[in-house]
């Protein structure tokens, strides 16, 4: 019983071994995704609407008195 174990349990820290990481194409595809993002993300950002608003909660912060 203990053999059994023992040759399962080395061969699945093998197998986890030999896939050490990503491989170009995944990179890429990741790479891909997060561009991606950031383009959707500026494109929010720099939208009429949130333009303005982020422009009044600067303006509410700079004329803040103390």
């Amino acid at each position: 019983m203990y053999g059994k174990v023992r040759a399962r349990v080395g061969a699945l820290a093998g197998r986890m071994r030999r896939d050490a990481g990503m491989v170009t194409s995944e990179y890429a595809m990741g790479i891909i995704a997060a561009v991606a993002f950031a383009v959707l993300l500026y494109e929010v950002v720099t939208s009429g609407q949130v333009k303005t608003e982020l422009q009044n909660i600067v303006k509410r912060a700079l004329s803040v008195r103390t």
